[in-house]
Formats: structure tokens, C-alpha cells, sequence
């Protein structure tokens, strides 16, 4: 964040790029203002900026012992200056990070520029992230044995600890489960996967970073039950890619999950607190069933990128003052 505007400045000036972008498009681990400031006099007026908050660095957590280094948020609250939209990948994140601006703006004595809040939340609106359009293609016939499955990061943030001590719970009262976790981890590995991989070792399937995509989606489909605990989530696109494939959802009421799962389903599908989630793993182990086909739809017609590059589209249309079409 802090060099990067650099080296994408000097590689767009050196690439041959044709005409001038209508429009530019950086995520939140971009320091637009840098960028365009180094490519002052390259590109025209009329070319449009987009800032798309994937996560930012105001409410992401801090791994335990870590001081907060408030320079990222400034870079996040300055790119959102320059640019003439932002785009955030849920309500939630966007709720977040307005809801906490102000305490970081709040630090400066003076000048802190709190009236330019509302000026910016006016140009944001909230765009989803895509995912791949899959065909379920699940095979369950007679009596099997439900997998659960973890298929989120490797961290801290996920709260591992909450998720495994539920599967411990779970293996107390003699309910069949296999287990399945997958995911990356780019940092220190959290106990608790060390202590589940042995204590649990006589239910897993499949434990580790898959090899390639194809086989990731082909876990997916074998997957009953897609679990989080997390207690940070700006979006979850992991979540979705499971429901979509047909896993069943628990998930915690906090963070971006409500606004994945329509609220008609939220009873079945969104757990208030770890006894509640006990008792909806138990029910969803007893009688296993796959997503609801309601819910399948709704990711599907609301997350699928078939619909949301048609969004992401009309709205880049909508800036660069084309006309929308119909075909895109």
C-alpha cells in the first residue's frame, strides 16, 4: 500500500495501452491518490476513477499483540477522496467503515475534514463480488454420512477455536460426520487446526489447500454443511461458492451474512450464539438436506457473475456517459 502506486504508475506508462482508459478501476489496497498524482498529465480529464472496497484498513482486525497503524486508513480515506465512486462489497462494510471514519478523522487536532464524510458516503453504493456460475451436480442416494466443511482462511479472525470445539461437541453425542477443510493460510498456522487434525483425524476427508480449482468445486459439491464462526467477514465469497454448489448454511447473525441469506430463510440458516448453533448442527446432522433450492436461486440470481457483470456494466456506463446496452 505504501509503495505500490509506484510500480503500477511506471508499469501503465510504460505499457502500450492504445487510447486513454475511459475509466480506472483500484481496489482498497491501492493508493489512488499516489497513482494519479504520478500519472499527472497522462491521463485526461475525462477519465473516470472507481475505488472498490474489498476490506479496508479502519475495522479489519488486528491479529492479538499488533498495534493498529492508522497511515493505512489515511491511504483508504484518501483514495475515497479522489475518486468518483466507491464501491463497497456489502451494506455491512460500508456501514463499518463510515460508522468508524469519524474516530480516525477525530485524531487530528485541526483541519480533520469531518464535512467531507457525507460528501463521500453520497458517491458510494454497495456492488457485490462475483461468483462462478456452477451447476450443482450432486449425487446423494440411501443413507451417507454428512460432511461438514470449513473453507475459509486459515486465521485467527475466523475463530477456528469456536468452529472446532463445536465438531468436538458434536462427535460427544455420537452423531456421524466426516470433515472436510480446506483453505490457505499465508501467516502462522492457529493451533487449533494442529489439535482438530489429530483429535478429529478419524473424520476428515480431506484436510488442505486443494491442488486446483476443479478439485475444490468438486469438494464443494460433496459437501453437506458449510459452517463460519468468523468474526470478521466484509463479504464471503467462500460461503456463497458453497451454497451455490448446494452445502447447507449455519451462520453467525453478525458481520455481511445476513444480507447473503433472504430473510425468509434466516431461521434455518443464521444462528444467534454457540448454543444455537449446536442445536441447528445437530438438527442439520440428523436430517441432512441440501441448500434450500429458494436459497440456491437467490445466490444464483443475485451473486452469479453473469448478473453482477452486467451490474458492475451498466455502472461503468452509467460514469463514462455511454450508452447502456441491452446485449452486455
Amino acid at each position: 500500500m505504501q509503495g505500490g502506486a509506484i510500480e503500477l504508475a511506471s508499469q501503465t506508462m510504460a505499457a502500450d495501452l492504445g487510447p486513454p482508459p475511459d475509466l480506472v478501476l483500484a481496489t482498497d489496497m491501492t493508493n489512488l491518490s499516489a497513482w494519479l498524482a504520478l500519472m499527472r498529465g497522462k491521463l485526461p480529464p475525462r477519465t473516470r476513477t472507481v475505488l472498490y472496497m474489498h476490506e479496508n484498513q479502519l475495522t479489519y482486525p488486528w491479529r492479538p499483540g499488533e498495534k493498529p497503524d492508522l497511515t493505512y486508513a489515511m491511504i483508504n480515506w484518501l483514495s475515497q477522496l479522489c475518486a468518483d465512486q466507491v464501491l463497497f462489497n456489502s451494506e455491512f462494510h460500508r456501514r463499518s467503515w463510515f460508522g468508524e471514519l469519524p474516530n480516525l478523522l477525530k485524531h487530528f487536532p485541526d483541519y480533520n475534514h469531518l464535512h467531507l464524510i457525507e460528501k463521500v458516503e453520497s458517491r458510494t453504493r454497495v456492488m457485490p463480488v462475483g461468483i462462478d456460475l456452477q451447476e450443482e451436480n450432486r449425487c446423494r442416494a440411501g443413507i451417507w454420512t454428512p460432511l461438514i466443511l470449513w473453507n475459509q482462511r486459515w486465521e485467527y479472525d475466523k475463530r477456528p477455536d469456536l468452529f472446532f470445539n463445536l465438531l468436538y461437541k458434536l462427535e460427544e453425542t455420537g452423531r456421524e460426520f466426516k470433515l472436510a477443510v480446506a483453505g490457505e493460510n499465508f501467516r502462522k498456522v492457529p493451533a487449533e487446526f494442529d489439535e482438530a487434525a489429530s483429535r478429529l483425524a478419524h473424520r476428515i476427508e480431506h484436510w488442505g489447500f486443494l491442488p486446483s480449482r476443479k478439485a475444490y468445486l468438486e469438494l464443494l459439491k460433496k459437501s453437506d454443511l458449510v459452517i463460519s464462526t468468523a468474526e470478521h467477514e466484509f463479504f464471503g465469497i467462500s460461503i456463497l461458492e458453497a451454497v451455490q454448489a448446494g452445502a447447507f448454511p449455519l451462520l453467525p447473525n453478525r458481520l455481511s451474512y445476513p444480507e447473503l441469506i433472504p430473510a425468509e430463510l434466516h431461521a434455518a440458516c443464521i444462528y444467534s450464539n454457540e448454543e444455537d448453533l449446536f442445536a441447528k448442527a445437530c438438527r442439520r446432522l440428523d436430517m441432512p438436506r441440501p441448500a434450500p433450492p429458494s436459497l440456491q436461486r437467490a445466490v444464483r440470481k443475485a451473486y452469479t457473475w453473469p448478473v453482477v457483470a452486467r451490474a458492475y456494466d451498466n455502472l461503468f456506463d452509467e460514469l463514462t456517459g455511454n450508452t447502456v446496452s441491452s446485449e452486455h
